[in-house]
């Protein structure tokens, strides 16, 4: 036995704090199931699969908006350094895929785009795949609480924000669910949260007690605004 980092820097021949930085990514999986502690015990026979970085997809681009599908382990702001001079009207989390919206800072589009959000006037349908079977639609509201430190981490709470979240079961897969979900608000981590609160957390969600898996199985699936509407087709790797 030894620890994970150490033996995934001698399998892939990487530093020691390359081969940490892979697992606090998210990227390390051995046997199918996601490694989430760098100094866990592993066997050393262990064979590590390391998850690649697809490059973004330009969906749609114009003078007022830029549409991209987002790839797993990629960090939002990263994404807006790969596409400047455009600046991130939203954000997904590192391991969420699908559509994020770009503008152009401070132009008319992105102040009526602010305000849009600001009013819960944006359609945002998400997929998922959650432990367990979800059997009916149902809307789930609960407020949200945050806390933001090095990691953000969200919880119910009476003291939170108010979240709505909707989900619709569109497929059984064995014990699990592949669902669909509008959210009317934004809070961080809300769907996560919320699915967790229903005891159906996402399936590769270590956060908030997910089945182990590869990935996060979120994608952000369809995004409308101010006359505009965009669609990311998910990865052949989610369903």
């Amino acid at each position: 036995m030894d620890k994970a980092y150490k033996l995934l820097s001698l399998q892939e021949k990487i530093s020691h704090k390359k081969a940490k930085s892979l697992i606090d990514d998210g990227r390390i999986s051995v046997n199918g199931k996601k490694i989430t502690i760098a100094r866990a015990e592993l066997a050393k026979n262990s064979i590590f699969d390391i998850a690649p970085i697809t490059k973004p997809q330009i969906i749609f681009e114009d003078e007022n908006i830029l549409a991209i599908n987002k790839p797993p382990f990629v960090e939002s702001y990263a994404l807006a350094k790969m596409f400047a001079p455009w600046v991130l009207l939203h954000r997904l989390d590192k391991e969420t895929s699908g559509v994020i919206l770009l503008v152009i800072e401070n132009s008319p589009f992105h102040i009526q785009a602010k305000m849009a959000f600001k009013k819960q006037a944006v359609y945002k349908e998400y997929q998922a795949i959650t432990d367990g079977i979800i059997a009916e639609a149902c809307e789930i509201n609960k407020p949200i609480l945050t806390f933001k430190g090095t990691h953000a981490k969200s919880k119910i709470s009476k003291d939170g924000l108010n979240a709505t979240t909707l989900i619709k079961p569109l497929k059984i897969i064995g014990k699990k669910t592949l669902l669909e979900i509008i959210i009317k608000t934004g809070r961080t981590h809300q769907i996560r949260v919320h699915l967790q609160s229903i005891g159906h957390p996402i399936v590769g969600d270590s956060l908030y007690g997910g089945s182990n898996a590869k990935r996060l199985m979120l994608h952000a699936h369809k995004i409308a605004l101010l006359g505009y509407e965009f669609i990311a087709k998910a990865s052949d790797d989610f369903l």
